[in-house]
């Protein structure tokens, strides 16, 4: 196993509060702690600080975030910050998914339909890999982190490792692909596959964009290498090799023989009880369907809803967790939850999210029980797999403050919970002020005016869908240049928009809950709330403060509650706010800062995108043959579909160019 340290590349170094806050939650971590909170303003650095945790500890890590746009942004904040490590992105690789499920009310069985993006299939390839061959790995993940991934053994111990002059047959080696799932190529040559060219055999791992090279006559192992899988460009010579299996659901033969034998003996139990209870119908279901499956383990491996009877190839007993990421990891491993206020109930509430939906179809008899067994983690199950975890977050929720804040009066005093406040542009949170509802829109004009003129924006956030297109139409009525943003808005549209914002093509943007964790518009100065007062998420004392956030990236940045009455969830918003502010305002005059603006100009990040972001190449388009474009046009159109959903909006625009390029090559 590969075993490099961390190597941290930054222009700047911690300041403010960063070194406090790194040198405190280092010290609770090598005092083997294992709940600590890392409460960081937004706009303070909180990526850096993990960052500089994970170059002093060394220790493999996983960072959690709580969406996939989320985990894009900080995959690529790592990145730059470890060049020479191995950092992956593994989200969930569906880009549609319907389950399959039963409604008995109108007797309809929906089959189980998905679309995988291979874009992402690849980065999860990747992150597995890493974590079993080395030990500098960082992985940003979502909670698909917590949901079955296969054995762990079974990926390890049926990889095939080859080395230079190793005598080996070679129609066995074709034999030990295919048993690891991996399918031999006709027309098409991508991931997951491999061809065979007389004496050469190609094999194309499903983690990268290279492909591997072997030639082997007279059964012996003569030349390995590592080419392009576009060009056949030679990248490196080999002297060995470990190919990883091309899925993750992958068994051996012997297992599989007694998986089948298991799965017939709960079959043939399932039958008598439905038999009994007089159920033929859902009896001769559920023997007809899982027949046919056990035929298709036999013949091939696999079948389609394999992961429905896990638990026999797994020899686990009922009830049993199963195997995730988590289960790649080391002991030793660093959990950080980012934006752990909404992280941690995403977990939670992940198990009991498809229970009933299982529970249907056992009992109409379109599977067996132990597809109960195909489930994600239960919160207490996630708990026991995690030794030592930080949470990040402006706004920490029960969970962080139960297991890190002080303890009572009368007992050792212990607080795990380290602030992080003091920006390194020293901008301080935003004032916030209260309006009556009486006027408010002509009010919001008047600030909307006000930024315009300085050459900034305006965010203003409402409660409803219908209200935020009418405010939208109310102001283009008074020729504002404005857009409203919601769910319903295309992903392409959406991040379209939020360039548009950026560049100053448009001035004021309303929206709803899209505009709190993730989003970086330092040209926003004022916010405007609507209906401030009124209970709920959307105007929690949490989501008020994670609002108010969006503006303290701006020197001018304001914030306005439009409310007839002061609720507890307002006044703690406003109490915090100011709390926060006084200290960053006591920091700045100590130290002689000037508040700045945060200058992230959009050019800037075009050209980053354009480096390797999340597996990204650049190629020559002269190497590349001509049949081989229209392959490269299909991958570049998903990492395309892929930057979009994240809301890499530069990125995605730099794809398309790049796609319509080669489309007038061809």
């Amino acid at each position: 196993m590969k075993d490099q340290p961390f190597r941290l590349v930054a222009p700047y170094k911690p300041t403010g509060d960063q070194p406090v806050a790194i040198e405190q939650l280092i010290k609770g971590l090598k005092a083997r702690e294992r709940h600590q909170t890392l409460l960081g303003a937004t706009g303070t650095g909180k990526t850096f600080t993990m960052a500089n945790i994970i170059s002093e500890l060394n220790r493999p890590t996983l960072v959690l975030a709580h969406n996939k746009t989320l985990a894009a942004q900080l995959c690529s904040e790592f990145q730059q910050f470890f060049p020479d490590n191995a950092v992956s992105y593994f989200v969930s690789y569906y880009d549609y998914y319907q389950p399959e499920a039963y409604l008995p009310q109108t007797d309809t069985y929906i089959e189980k339909d998905a679309s995988i993006n291979e874009e992402i299939a690849k980065f999860r390839h990747a992150a597995t890999l890493n974590l079993l061959t080395r030990r500098d790995v960082l992985i940003v993940s979502s909670v698909s982190c917590i949901y079955g991934l296969g054995d762990v053994a079974d990926y390890e111990s049926l990889a095939i490792t080859i080395k230079r002059g190793m005598p080996y047959d070679r129609q066995r080696f074709l034999r030990l692909l295919t048993d690891i799932q991996y399918t031999r190529s006709s027309m098409s040559f991508k991931q997951g596959m491999f061809h065979v060219l007389g004496d050469t055999i190609e094999v194309f791992p499903p983690s990268g964009d290279t492909v591997i090279r072997i030639e082997m006559p007279f059964d012996e192992i003569e030349v390995i290498q590592e080419v392009d899988s576009f060009t056949g460009e030679l990248i490196m010579d080999l002297n060995e090799v470990t190919i990883f299996p091309a899925a993750h659901n992958v068994t051996t033969k012997e297992k599989i023989d007694k998986a089948v034998d298991l799965i017939k003996v709960d079959l043939d139990i399932r039958e008598k009880e439905l038999l009994k209870m007089g159920e033929l119908a859902k009896a001769e279901r559920i023997r007809q369907r899982t027949e046919y499956d056990l035929e298709m383990l036999r013949e091939t491996g696999y079948c389609t809803g394999i992961e429905n009877y896990v638990r026999y190839l797994g020899n686990r007993e009922p009830g049993m967790p199963p195997e995730t990421l988590l289960d790649y990891f080391p002991d030793d491993f660093l959990l950080f939850v980012d934006e752990s206020h909404i992280s941690i109930p995403q977990i939670g509430g992940m198990h009991e999210g498809n229970l009933q939906r299982k529970k249907t179809l056992i009992d109409y008899g379109f599977r067996l029980p132990s597809a109960m067994d195909n489930r994600p983690l239960k919160f207490e199950e996630f708990e026991k797999r995690i030794h030592q975890a930080v949470y990040v977050s402006a706004t920490p929720g029960p969970y962080e403050f139960k297991h890190t804040r002080t303890k009572p009066l009368g007992t050792a005093k212990k607080d795990l919970i380290v602030e992080q406040i003091i920006r390194p542009t020293g901008l301080l949170d935003p004032p916030v002020t209260v309006q009556p509802k009486k006027n408010q829109i002509d009010h919001i004009c008047t600030e909307i005016g006000k930024a315009i003129k300085r050459g900034e924006r305006v965010l203003v956030t409402a409660l409803t869908k219908k209200s935020a297109e009418d405010l939208a139409q109310y102001f283009q009525g008074l020729d504002l240049s404005v857009r409203y943003l919601h769910s319903d808005i295309e992903t392409m549209e959406r991040v379209e928009i939020l360039r548009q914002l950026r560049s100053g093509e448009i001035d004021v943007l309303v929206g709803i809950n899209l505009l709190r964790e993730g989003l970086d518009l330092p040209e926003v100065s004022f916010i405007a709330i609507l209906d401030a007062d009124q209970q709920g998420f959307l105007r929690s004392r949490d989501a008020l403060i994670q609002t108010i956030g969006r503006a303290a990236r701006n020197i001018n940045g304001h914030v306005v509650l439009y409310a007839d009455k002061m609720t507890p969830a307002m006044e703690g918003a406003i109490s915090e706010t100011n709390r926060r502010r006084a200290i960053q305002e006591a920091y700045n005059k100590k130290h002689g800062i000037t508040p700045q603006t945060i200058i992230k100009a959009i050019k800037d990040i075009a050209e980053e995108h354009s480096k390797l972001k999340l597996g990204r190449k650049k190629y020559d388009h002269q190497k590349i043959p001509k049949d081989e474009k229209k392959r490269l046009i299909e991958e570049l159109n998903q990492q395309m579909e892929l930057a979009a959903e994240n809301m890499e909006f530069e990125k995605a625009a730099d794809l398309r160019d790049e796609i319509e390029l080669l489309k007038r090559e061809l």
